[in-house]
């Protein structure tokens, strides 16, 4: 008997093990235990990767002016903060490709074990950089692992619970990386209450490496995955292939759409808590009262953003992921150069840090969306290949923007970045829709 014929007769289900994402679940207790492992194993790995990637931009350039033994105010604080989110940035795109591609040759599951080990390990190493360049190599190397991280966890998910479900599983997966970044806002402004060195916050990024015991023992390899390892008898399709044939097409439009969104994205991420901090209002407090007050910013931004996951899923079932995601661009766009056109005050701008925050939604969808446009074997590659690269343009963008920037103001940086948005949103309508 086949699998599809055991799929139309409830009584000849296949085992657990045969099932993924082409099996209907219409309920959670109709989940198996390797989907609710693997989903479990994902949504920690995205909160972790939450964690590590924000306790550097919350004390960036706190960090960084104590590291060159200088004023936070001094452009030179701001420029090397920028060239250290850079680095990162590049490394996120590279560890998107490298671990990418080690999740279509070893699996998902080692290759998870491996980028969570990575980004661990070195964001537990920053605590210890003696140099602003030390701290540019340990942020380089953990986003290795974050950008892999993306990749793996993303196909992990998209090969093993049901297709339906999928815009629902990007936002929840979205929210873990909310928590995550809740999560370090919230040590940030516990260590900052009890006078911890800032650089001790960077150990808190060890915790993730307990979890690869666990992932070893639970989580297996995807049915889907050990099939086409069959089918393809060790003869793996290459990087390049991702430009040959129709396939062309959406690998380009799919790299341009990350680029161009990721790069007005991470732009405003990294510089609107800094211009946050510097705000003229906040110039007679401490350095102690400002990173507690850029937590809460942070953890009020992420926290009702939340809720921008839930909704982008809802759009993306009612009329599709490309129309939902360029709208999404939009709406970024609008609400930021709306809110920054102006100079508003520390509080307006806390009022109006959620609604941002809710347009971060639209980045969940890519979860779900760009795995199933490559096939199984560059599944990981594809969509690490294609998303991260946006984070060189990122990368690039970070610094170019803060050049708009003066002694501590990037609101002019802010507001040329968002532009980047509109083709970004033009691009993202060329993208094919999923059946």
């Amino acid at each position: 008997m086949t699998d599809s014929t055991a799929a139309k007769d409830d009584s000849k289900m296949p085992p657990p093990e045969r099932r993924g994402a082409e099996e209907p679940a219409v309920r959670l207790r109709n989940l198996t235990a390797i989907q609710w492992q693997s989903g479990v194993a994902a949504w920690l790995g995205w909160m972790f990767d939450g964690l590590d990637m924000h306790l550097y931009t919350a004390v960036a350039t706190v960090f960084v002016a104590e590291l060159l033994h200088s004023e936070v105010k001094n452009p030179a604080v701001g420029y090397r903060s920028s060239i250290i989110q850079a680095a990162f940035l590049v490394g996120w795109a590279l560890g998107g490709a490298f671990f990418g591609r080690l999740g279509d040759r070893l699996g998902r599951a080692r290759a998870l074990m491996l980028t969570i080990l990575t980004y661990a390990v070195c964001t537990g190493l920053s605590a210890f950089a003696q140099t602003w360049w030390h701290l540019l190599i340990f942020r380089f190397l953990a986003a290795l692992g974050i950008g892999g991280e993306w990749a793996v966890g993303a196909a992990l998910l998209s090969e093993t619970w049901p297709k339906p479900w999928r815009p629902w599983i990007a936002a929840v997966l979205q929210s873990a990386v909310n928590v995550g970044i809740v999560l370090a806002m919230a040590a940030v402004w516990l260590m900052a209450s009890l006078h911890f060195e800032t650089r001790f916050i960077f150990l808190i990024g060890i915790l993730p490496a307990l979890m690869v015991l666990w992932i070893r023992r639970a989580v297996p390899e995807t049915a889907e995955w050990h099939a086409a390892h069959a089918e393809a008898a060790g003869v793996a399709p290459r990087i390049v292939d991702l430009f040959r044939g129709p396939l062309r097409r959406t690998t380009i439009l799919v790299i341009l759409v990350c680029a161009l969104s990721l790069s007005a994205h991470w732009a405003f991420m990294f510089w609107y808590l800094q211009h946050f901090r510097n705000l003229p209002e906040l110039a007679g407090w401490t350095d102690g009262q400002r990173t507690q007050l850029t937590s809460l910013a942070l953890m009020i931004f992420v926290g009702v953003g939340m809720a921008g996951n839930f909704i982008a899923g809802a759009a993306a079932v009612r009329f599709g992921y490309r129309r939902t995601i360029a709208v999404g661009f939009v709406l970024y766009f609008a609400i930021v150069v709306g809110v920054y056109s102006r100079v508003p005050s520390w509080q307006v701008l806390m009022l109006w840090f959620g609604l941002i925050g809710m347009c971060q939604g639209v980045f969940g969808l890519f979860t779900m969306y760009l795995p199933p446009l490559f096939p199984t074997l560059l599944r990981t590659t594809g969509a690490g290949f294609c998303y991260n690269i946006g984070r060189i343009a990122a990368a690039g963008a970070t610094v170019f923007f803060g050049r708009f920037s003066t002694a501590g103001d990037f609101q002019m940086a802010i507001i040329y970045a968002a532009f980047l948005f509109l083709p970004a949103a033009a691009m993202a309508l060329l993208l094919p829709d999923l059946e």
